[in-house]
């Protein structure tokens, strides 16, 4: 196998592994839109329903390009095993969320899960910037859309306690 043809089924692994918790969310997420989710008493910043996929989507896609850029690094420095750690770390609060607050029902278990989601996220740029700059630019605007998320699951537990 050629090396780019490698290079490029490494990245799509990448990719598709971090749209597959996507979709995991998506099966706690899609069915408490319309019930739970929608009784919901909601601040008025909360963005409409529809653009929630979309920008997960693009999201995933952004994370696993990211892993993919540190991956080529290889293996064996502490410093790449110590990235792509905190990377699984944040990927699997990142697939715990929707469960916890879609799947109970419960803004408190989101907000339990997000927070430490929101410092995994950042560790796990800074160490990717290490690594490979554009690999840790490319994880920005996860961090700003969590870090808007957080604002929001407090005003969903705090609205509706």
């Amino acid at each position: 196998m050629s090396t780019r043809l490698g290079e490029g089924i490494k990245l799509v692994g990448c990719v598709l592994a971090c749209e597959l918790v996507g979709a995991v969310g998506a099966l706690f997420t899609l069915p408490a839109i319309a019930g739970w989710y929608a009784a919901l008493r909601k601040p008025s910043f909360n963005p409409p329903d529809w653009i929630f996929g979309p920008v997960w989507n693009t999201l995933y896609m952004l994370m696993g390009i990211s892993l993919w850029l540190v991956l080529r690094r290889g293996l064996k420095g502490h410093e790449i095993k110590v990235a792509v750690g905190l990377f699984a770390i944040q990927l699997a609060l990142n697939a715990l969320w929707s469960p916890a607050f879609f799947g109970l029902h419960s803004p408190l278990a989101g907000l339990i899960v997000i927070v430490p989601l929101w410092a995994a996220i950042l560790l796990t740029v800074v160490s990717f910037l290490r690594v490979s700059k554009p690999a840790g630019l490319l994880l920005i605007p996860y961090i700003l859309w969590v870090s808007f998320a957080v604002i929001l699951n407090i005003a969903l537990f705090t609205l509706n306690r």
